[in-house]
């Protein structure tokens, strides 16, 4: 019995979407509910499940058309057979011929996986050395007695595939058109770069993602465990420097220090793979770039910026996180700190949290706080929605937060809770920025961008002895905002507000500690 499978309304807003690939070919057999094609809105990126078992029979949209919702996209027959018995590693060199710059960009990491599965300790050039005494292992058969079996033992392994890992050749055009892992699954070109930086086989890894696919975290998981299986237990120390002990030799006389230190081996950098390559861009890229340019192209933006000290929360948050994870089931960060003390400053100060329509002559001023918060995905930046965020306290927002960035994260967030925001919150500082000047997500009219909180010296006043210089915990709060609608006066009020909450620490009593 034929099965219609149709595009999927992805949100109320959604009236459309795009075929972006194919993950079966007309022919092969599917499952119910396994993952059958990848379709992208101008809000999200998702799989389309097979909604039955049987053949994929026909494919009526290719990839990269765009559809309404309701349209067919393909048909599968419950009762009907494979006609093709290529496995699915195979499908992608007839499906997506891209032969251009790939394959040197794929060679360069392919064999480094192999030595460290034969051999992890030797250095790179003793690691080349098996396989020129593997080509020459055939002709010399007749007399093994001859050959000392220690040095020998791993040649004839390594000679039927370090060989062929050293020319890149024939397997490049289909490893870059659709990378696999261990079983098969699909790797995203991040994690394929993640994996190439890190020396980790995506051949050994069994992917947590869904219908099995690497995710990122599996190849972190994957290279932490790899790091920790090629230390040396044993290891010496000159003068706070660790150093490994590779041999029971003495040391020579005279300051083991300096010789500890030049002796350390440099940090091997690995190239990306995406050196030289040209690549189409993705939707969801292409949507950023256009509604970045946009943005610009519609309201005057500046950036304001503030120093806020920090002390008090960061010492309630080490007071408190331990209780907070077990009461709350998700750590506690800066950040719902940041989330708290903005909502209450967006509702002393709606000039910020509201809408400007230049054609009709009007201004909207917002009757709730919907809080974007910026996340980085594989994919790239999304922003989902906390709706209501000034109705949480400081433990809600915090199970939002956690919750909406990890299923945004793991391509499990709906449209419409990408939509619908009326002022962002952009966290910065998770990879070491101290600020910078966030670009506004139209159509609101500020975007607060949060720093890296660090310990420094100021210069604070003691109540007893004046001027002192203390260590404090410090951040930089720059906000965005559009100045048709938001003055500077304005701006500079919204960021005291927040710095006077968060400077307070006034947070005892949401954290159970009064």
């Amino acid at each position: 019995m034929p099965v219609s499978v149709t595009m999927p309304r992805l949100g109320e807003s959604v009236t459309e979407g795009t075929v972006t690939r194919w993950l079966k070919k007309e022919g092969e057999k599917v499952e119910a509910d396994e993952p059958l094609l990848e379709v992208s809105t101008d809000k999200v990126d998702t799989e389309i499940p097979a909604p039955a078992s049987g053949v994929l029979s026909a494919i009526r949209v290719g990839e990269d058309e765009t559809v309404e919702v309701g349209v067919e996209l393909a048909v599968i027959d419950e009762g009907g057979s494979a006609t093709g018995s290529a496995p699915a590693q195979e499908a992608p060199a007839e499906s997506e011929p891209e032969p251009q710059a790939e394959p040197a960009a794929q060679a360069e990491p392919e064999p480094e996986p192999e030595p460290q599965q034969e051999a992890p300790a030797p250095a790179p050039a003793a690691a080349a050395a098996p396989p020129v005494q593997a080509q020459e292992a055939p002709a010399q058969q007749a007399p093994p007695a001859q050959q000392a079996p220690p040095a020998q033992a791993p040649a004839p392994q390594a000679s039927p595939q370090q060989p062929a890992a050293q020319q890149p050749a024939p397997q490049p055009a289909a490893a870059d058109a659709e990378p696999q892992g261990g079983d098969g699954a699909y790797v995203t070109p991040l994690v394929r770069k993640l994996a190439a930086e890190h020396e980790v086989d995506l051949g050994g890894i069994r992917g947590t993602g869904v219908g099995g696919r690497i995710r990122k975290q599996d190849v972190l998981e994957a290279a932490r465990s790899k790091q920790g299986a090629a230390e040396p237990e044993p290891a010496g120390s000159a003068n706070g420097q660790t150093v490994p002990v590779t041999s029971p030799v003495s040391p020579a006389p005279g300051p083991a220090s300096p010789a500890a230190v030049e002796t350390q081996p440099a940090p091997k950098v690995a190239a990306s793979p995406l050196r030289g390559r040209t690549e189409k861009m993705s939707r969801l890229r292409s949507v950023i770039a256009k509604r970045m340019t946009e943005s610009l192209q519609t309201s005057a933006q500046l950036t304001t910026v503030v120093e806020v000290d920090v002390t008090r929360i960061a010492r309630l948050r080490q007071q408190a996180k331990a209780d907070f994870e077990r009461r709350e089931g998700t750590k506690l960060s800066f950040l719902p700190f940041f989330a708290v003390a903005t909502v209450e400053a967006l509702k002393q100060h709606p000039n910020v949290n509201a809408f400007i329509d230049t054609e009709a002559g009007t201004i909207t001023y917002h009757d709730a706080e919907h809080l974007g918060v910026a996340v980085d995905t594989e994919r790239g930046l999304l922003v989902p929605v906390i709706h209501d965020a000034g109705d949480l306290n400081l433990g809600g927002m915090a199970r939002k937060i956690a919750d909406l960035a990890e299923r945004t994260r793991t391509n499990k967030v709906s449209p419409d809770e990408l939509g619908g925001g009326t002022f962002t919150l952009t966290n910065t500082g998770s990879r070491g920025a101290l600020f910078d000047t966030p670009i506004i997500n139209q159509p609101q009219v500020g975007i607060l961008g949060t720093g890296a909180v660090v310990k420094r010296p100021v210069v604070v006043e003691d109540p007893n002895v004046g001027e002192v210089i203390a260590v404090r915990s410090m951040v930089y709060l720059a906000l965005t905002y559009d100045h048709r609608l938001v003055d500077g006066a304005d701006a500079a009020r919204f960021l005291v507000t927040i710095k006077e909450r968060l400077e307070a620490g006034a947070f005892e009593s949401e954290l159970g500690l009064v």
